[in-house]
């Protein structure tokens, strides 16, 4: 706990929970409309892969852009990527125009802004805290994410009720804790 001591830290860990949370309920959502659409069941496992292809293809390139420029600039750019998109899915999703290409389309640019956020996010750690609160730095940075890995999706499960169920807004989540 003795990170939560320094401000920044603590600032952008709640951030990035939020963050998590809402990409993790964007995830959840995005195959739950993709089910509402009426997309055969290879459709729907897409959905998941659209979404980590980005993380495996470019997270080693991210983390190498991540050491060489401004790490504060390089996440700000990709949350407001992702904000950018899940904004971009909700609009079309609330106005009926999500086919399954395009809900897959949007998914793989969620993976991108995801993939160059997080070996982002996590070389940022070490400049917010002393090297001394690093360890617990890191431990706090997992526990975190499975946090929200945890309770984001099944929020949506509990809160799928509130949606209607012709027009479903999975983004909508993601776009708010960005």
């Amino acid at each position: 706990m003795a990170p939560f001591r320094h401000r920044i830290f603590l600032a952008v860990w709640i951030a990035s929970l939020a963050s998590n949370f809402g990409g993790l309920i964007q995830s959840v959502g995005a195959a739950w409309l993709m089910t509402s659409i009426g997309a055969s069941v290879d459709l729907i496992a897409l959905v998941q892969a659209s979404t980590t292809l980005p993380i495996m293809l470019f997270s080693l390139m991210a983390g190498a852009i991540a050491d060489n420029f401004d790490r504060r600039k390089l996440m700000l750019t990709s949350q407001l990527f992702l904000l950018a998109v899940s904004i971009a899915l909700t609009l079309c999703a609330y106005f009926g125009l999500v086919k399954p290409w395009l809900l897959l389309a949007f998914t793989f640019l969620v993976g991108c802004g995801t993939a160059f956020n997080g070996p982002t996010w996590q070389s940022l750690v070490g400049e917010m805290v002393p090297r001394s609160d690093l360890p617990a730095a890191i431990a706090l940075n997992s526990m975190g994410f499975n946090i929200a890995r945890s309770v984001g999706p099944a929020s949506v499960a509990s809160s799928s009720q509130l949606w209607a169920p012709s027009r479903p807004l999975p983004s909508m989540p993601s776009a708010i804790s960005v």
